[in-house]
């Protein structure tokens, strides 16, 4: 994808990797401006902007992981967000990616995101299975909170009207009584702002996956990670059962290894700015995080940065 720019491909310069004089850019697609991890890859931007000479990196509002993978398998992103559990789905083609396998390789793991199913407590869905037939948002439309929650009630049997929409016009529809509820990515052990934001309209409750639910999800969506999240997520909330995933940023596999190895290397070495725009990533073991999570292969840079630190990538994340 790196390539010389032509005077047609500066028009879309946004939009690709080009190279304008000795200046290479980088376009990162990211998620929704609500959403709390948006500020997380204006960061990066900017720690790439800083630190590597030559090298514009761009954040661009998407739709979130589901749409950057399909968008760097168009080659109009060069990186973005992603979960670990739509990895493994985009590169074998399979999924929400059926029939169109996107060549990506993962470069790190940044955070664990609990997937919180909120309902309001004014209505009367207890639990997952009272969510039958009832008008629900799976999430941000595009997103890997939208593609696992529909797997996951699918696979539970369960089957709502769903509210596809954007982040904001989920969260309004619940302050408007539209849905019963939605599911969105936590802050680790905490509900996000966004969360916090409905909850101060009208009072919610989380939802709990039973023993036997949670058994179904490990055998029918492996990918997908059991959490226990304990009581205090957000005030008055009791201790609750839910799926997670990891969060990370991947690449196209062609962009190139010194490349991804300088953006990997840069990001891990001024962790500064991430700190800032998400706070409880500051004491995050990046590489930890990224080898105990990853299920798909990582990006040769990543690699080569990880073995330098003293870290042991096991084979089975490395290209055979």
């Amino acid at each position: 994808m790196f390539k010389k720019a032509t005077i047609v491909a500066m028009a879309s310069a946004l939009l690709a990797t080009t190279n304008v004089g000795a200046e290479t850019r980088l376009t990162i697609g990211s998620t929704s401006t609500v959403s709390p991890f948006y500020g997380y890859f204006v960061s990066i931007s900017n720690i790439i902007n800083d630190n590597m000479p030559g090298y514009r990196a761009t954040t661009i509002e998407t739709g979130a992981s589901v749409e950057n993978l399909v968008r760097m398998g168009r080659g109009q992103i060069d990186m973005g967000m992603i979960t670990t559990d739509l990895m493994g789905d985009a590169i074998n083609g399979e999924g929400k990616f059926e029939g169109n396998p996107v060549d990506a390789r993962l470069l790190w793991v940044y955070f664990n995101i609990p997937q919180v199913t909120l309902v309001r407590q004014d209505s009367d869905v207890e639990t997952l299975q009272d969510l039958d037939g009832k008008p629900f948002g799976p999430g941000l439309r595009g997103s890997a909170t939208e593609a696992a929650t529909q797997a996951v009630l699918e696979l539970l049997g369960i089957q709502p009207k769903y509210f596809f929409s954007s982040a904001q016009d989920q969260m309004d529809a619940v302050k408007n009584k539209r849905v019963v509820g939605w599911t969105a990515s936590s802050m680790g052990h905490s509900v996000s702002a966004s969360q916090i934001d409905v909850g101060s309209f009208v009072p919610l409750r989380p939802l709990s996956l039973t023993e036997e639910e949670a058994k179904k999800i490990q055998e029918g969506i492996p990918q997908l990670n059991i959490e226990h999240v304990p009581a205090g997520a957000a005030e008055g909330y009791p201790a609750f059962t839910t799926w997670s995933m990891g969060l990370g940023v991947a690449a196209t596999a062609d962009m190139d290894e010194d490349t991804a190895y300088n953006i990997v290397k840069s990001v891990m070495e001024n962790r500064g700015p991430q700190t800032q725009a998400m706070p409880r990533t500051a004491d995050l073991d990046f590489i930890a995080l990224t080898l105990q999570f990853a299920n798909t292969a990582l990006h040769p840079g990543a690699i080569r940065y990880f073995e330098e630190q003293g870290y042991e990538v096991p084979a089975e994340l490395k290209e055979q």
